[in-house]
């Protein structure tokens, strides 16, 4: 039988670190993961860059094993660091190369004592009454189970807890409509000097707080070419819900990352959905990559270097647990006594069944997310970090970015190890005691 003391399903930004500290703080750690790499959204889905580590003052509210991430990648010359957001939507953007990332959550697992077991689904969560065992596996080998004292779901989409019969909620409350898919690409041999040039000339084409202070002063974002890209829909040369022209500028010099593509009215966990937008998707990559090379300074002579494995899913299924943290909490920065991590981007509401995008934002610096976010409620032995966390649909648009899952999953590995301690459920563990625990390995709550 293949026991361990933590099992963790889903090797993306929140699963990775959850593993990652589960197994730094004493655990027996297997990771399972369906690709044969780690980094989910991030190297799958090319989702970049990581947004945002600082509030809106510059203060750095993400720290932990999502800075030894970062501080990684820079040693290898896989990121600039923290750099300034051109577009000023936020204080900071973390550019980062997506193959250079693979090796450092790699790296870190494996130095951490994490036990891999990729190229694996999980097909079915192993209960006993109202506790989970463990959970039933797929591969080239056919299934098998894994049992352990504590099972964390960081799949995302919220697999395992919905295997287990946990509650959920899936979209917005009128309609229950998600925010849209994303197919991420980059764009090679793209003259940046030209782009800021066309920048600096027509300063009402972008957006209102870009902050063209700061062309000259690092990585490029952009936020912008409105015009351009009406004209080109009125010509019926895109068929795309976007109205902006959006893209930053990658861990290389000529290389950008273009975030335009959008399927709305797709459910993530509907295999039939998915394909048809994934097909979708990257036909509205190939009308792009004309446009922009028709009609977007700098890009005369661009093509395509790469495009994500799968599309970047922004919302599926969310648990409900013992707290369904509110859109006010995170607007009003409401101070809970089981903090666990702190974030500082905005609600950010991709419409869900158009091509706008809604900001709401926070009234106070960061706000905090508490514990019982990660725990499905009426599920003994399970956690839930990552995207699939107790909250609203609003509250998610601000809570789902890569670095807030990072905080997210350390938090959780930390607490499923402390479980594994005490030899309790994860819900009776000390708060404070994993407080403690969070506050010396570098976390910011």
């Amino acid at each position: 039988m293949h026991k361990f003391d933590v099992i963790v399903v889903g090797g993306g930004p929140s699963g990775a670190c959850a593993a990652i500290a589960a197994a730094r703080n004493g655990a027996r750690t297997l990771l399972v993961e369906r690709y044969g790499f780690l980094g989910g959204m991030g190297t799958a889905a090319l989702v970049g860059p990581w947004m945002t580590f600082h509030d809106e003052a510059g203060n750095q509210v993400i720290q932990g094993i999502g800075e030894e991430i970062v501080q990684r990648l820079k040693d290898l010359g896989g990121s600039p660091g923290h750099v300034r957001d051109t577009t000023g939507y936020v204080h900071t953007v973390t550019p980062f190369d997506p193959e250079l990332a693979k090796m450092v959550y790699l790296d870190l697992c494996l130095e951490s004592g994490v036990e891999l077991l990729l190229h694996t689904w999980v097909t079915a969560a192993l209960m006993e009454g109202g506790a989970i065992q463990g959970v039933q596996v797929w591969n080239k080998g056919g299934q098998q189970s894994l049992y352990a004292h504590v099972v964390i779901d960081a799949t995302g989409d919220g697999d395992v807890a919905a295997f287990a019969g946990a509650e959920f909620e899936v979209g917005r409350a009128a309609d229950g409509l998600t925010q849209p898919m994303s197919l991420m690409f980059v764009l090679g041999n793209v003259d940046l000097e030209k782009v800021k040039a066309y920048m600096r000339e027509h300063r009402e084409e972008f957006y209102e707080k870009t902050q063209f202070e700061l062309l000259d002063a690092g990585h490029l974002s952009v936020n912008g070419f409105y015009s351009k890209l009406l004209q080109a829909k009125e010509r019926g040369e895109l068929h795309i819900d976007r109205d902006m022209v959006l893209f930053f500028q990658t861990a290389r010099p000529d290389q950008i990352t273009v975030n335009m593509t959008r399927a709305t009215k797709v459910d993530a966990a509907n295999a039939w959905q998915l394909t048809n937008a994934e097909i979708a998707l990257r036909r509205q990559m190939m009308e792009l990559l004309a446009f922009f090379r028709r009609h977007i300074p700098g890009f005369e002579q661009t093509y395509i270097v790469t495009s994500g494995l799968q599309a970047g899913v922004r919302e599926s299924r969310r648990i409900v647990g013992d707290y369904v943290l509110q859109a006010q909490d995170i607007i009003e920065g409401v101070e809970f006594p089981d903090v666990i991590s702190r974030n500082a981007y905005p609600i950010d509401i991709h419409s869900p069944d158009g091509q706008g995008v809604q900001t709401i934002n926070l009234k106070a610096q960061a706000y905090c997310l508490p514990y019982r976010v990660l725990l499905p409620k009426g599920i003994e032995g399970l956690l839930v970090v990552g995207r699939c966390i107790s909250c609203t649909h609003e509250t998610l648009a601000a809570v789902r970015t890569q670095p807030s899952v990072m905080a997210l999953g350390q938090a959780g590995g930390t607490a499923a190890a402390l479980a594994v301690k005490a030899g309790c459920s994860p819900r009776k563990i000390d708060i404070e005691e994993l407080q403690t625990t969070l506050r010396s390995q570098k976390v910011n709550i």
